[in-house]
Order: structure tokens, then C-alpha cells, then sequence
């Protein structure tokens, strides 16, 4: 875990409802909340253009946040959820929960693929693909990972990696397989066979000349 938080800039918001929050959005800014903790929920707002540039950042996913309202003392966070407009480049929610220190929680982590460029597999044709881009780990704040790295250097065509694969850092564990058992064991990566496109036959251009045109209806009747 990274030791300097990312700290992020919010003022309190003491109106409430939809026609407030489109308001808000004219404004340039985004409605957000900040819960957890046994503590009452908090009302509060950001500017856009500052959520536009922390969400260019992989670590404002999963690692710990510094979120300081109306310039008081800063209360370790995660975010929780972040809703966006469906076709404009707008944050229209956010959900911050407050983080207590000392106490597990889960976290969605991103997966970093390494030494793709060397992978066996891949210099002998095959297709690297990726089918799960973060996992979901339970662990101390102090403890989050900024990522889980998945080697992929020594897998050959047909190889995969699975969630039991990956090498968790101490005090981090995968929620699917300690707590849903191996049955959630899924793939996150592979070396797949290159495609073959299957070349026409002889038969098939013979098949293809049969086709009887216009005239060849005409004579036979």
C-alpha cells in the first residue's frame, strides 16, 4: 500500500433531491456522500473537473483516500461507487465509505499482467487474453494492495491462470476462494491457440459454379 493517501477536496451540501442535484451538475459540481463508521451519513460535493482527473487514476479505485470537507481534518476513505452519465463524459454520484483503522475490509484490486512480452505462449502465436481485470480481497487498510501481479511469462499455448494462482501479498486474502470455496476458482487469463481460417476446397468452388442462373431456368423449362 502506497503511504501517502490521495487526498481529495469536498464541501458540506445541504441541499437534497433531484432538481438540486441537476443543479449541482450546471455547476460543474458532483453530489456525493460520505458514510461509515458508526457515524451519520455525510452530505457533500466535489468539483467536477478534480473527479474528472482523480478517476484517470487506477489508485482512486482501490487505494485508501484522504477526503477533507469544508477544510477540516481528513477522514481515511475508499471509494464506494461512482455513477456516470450513459454517454457524456459526466459523474453524476459518488459514494465515499469511511475506513476504520485496524478492521478487515473487502476491496475490489486491480490485476496487472507482466511479462506479456516474453510470454512463451504469445511468441509461439498464441493469444493472450485477459478475463478478469481486478479481483475482490478482503484485508487490513494498511494492507491493500495498490495491485496483484499475474506472470505470464512461462505460460505456453493452452496454459491459464486461475484465482488460486495468484500469489496474495501477507495479510491479503481472495474473498471467492476463502469464503465461496473452490468452486469459484475462475480463469483471469490465458494462452489461447491462434484461429485457423479454414481454406475453400475444391468441392466448395464446384458447389459454387452448380448455381443455376436465369438463363439455365429459362432452357430447362
Amino acid at each position: 500500500m502506497s503511504d501517502d493517501n490521495i487526498h481529495v477536496n469536498a464541501t458540506s451540501r445541504s441541499v437534497f433531491g433531484k432538481g438540486a442535484s441537476r443543479r449541482l451538475r450546471r455547476d460543474n459540481l458532483v453530489p456525493a456522500i460520505l458514510y461509515g463508521a458508526d457515524k451519520e451519513p455525510q452530505a457533500i460535493q466535489l468539483k467536477h473537473n478534480e473527479v474528472i482527473k482523480h478517476l484517470d487514476t487506477e489508485a482512486f479505485y482501490s487505494q485508501l483516500l484522504s477526503v477533507s470537507v469544508d477544510g477540516g481534518e481528513p477522514v481515511r476513505s475508499l471509494l464506494k461507487d461512482v455513477q456516470r452519465h450513459p454517454y457524456k463524459q459526466q459523474i453524476l454520484h459518488m459514494d465515499f465509505v469511511r475506513v476504520v483503522a485496524g478492521a478487515e475490509l473487502q476491496v475490489n484490486v486491480p490485476l496487472h499482467f507482466i511479462n506479456e512480452e516474453t510470454c512463451v505462449g504469445a511468441k509461439a502465436g498464441g493469444i493472450i487474453s485477459h478475463n478478469e481485470n481486478e479481483v475482490l480481497v478482503a484485508c487490513r487498510p494498511r494492507d491493500i494492495p495498490e495491485a496483484i501481479e499475474v506472470d505470464m511469462a512461462a505460460l505456453e499455448i493452452g496454459d491459464s491462470v486461475h484465482l488460486s494462482n495468484l500469489v496474495m501479498p501477507e495479510g491479503v486474502r481472495l474473498v471467492d476462494l476463502h469464503e465461496a470455496g473452490d468452486d469459484f476458482d475462475r480463469q483471469v487469463a490465458a494462452v489461447n491457440a491462434p484461429r485457423v481460417e479454414a481454406e475453400p476446397s475444391d468441392d466448395d468452388d464446384t458447389a459454387a459454379g452448380d448455381v443455376p442462373t436465369a438463363g439455365d431456368a429459362d432452357s430447362a423449362e
